[in-house]
């Protein structure tokens, strides 16, 4: 392994640090709010809407 100039590796660094903050990260985010919300939207056509039983 060659030795890396303390610059080249902070810009890696900082391309990392961006890609995971403003790439992966808002991805999963979504990705675990959608998944919710379609776990919910199933459990509810199966067992149907929170409340009191329908009148």
């Amino acid at each position: 392994m060659t030795p890396q100039v303390p610059g080249s590796r902070r810009r890696r660094e900082l391309i990392t640090f961006l890609v995971l903050a403003f790439g992966i990260w808002p991805l999963v985010a979504v990705g675990v709010v959608g998944g919710y919300g379609f776990l919910v939207w199933i459990l509810q056509i199966i067992f149907g809407p929170p409340g009191p039983p329908g009148h």
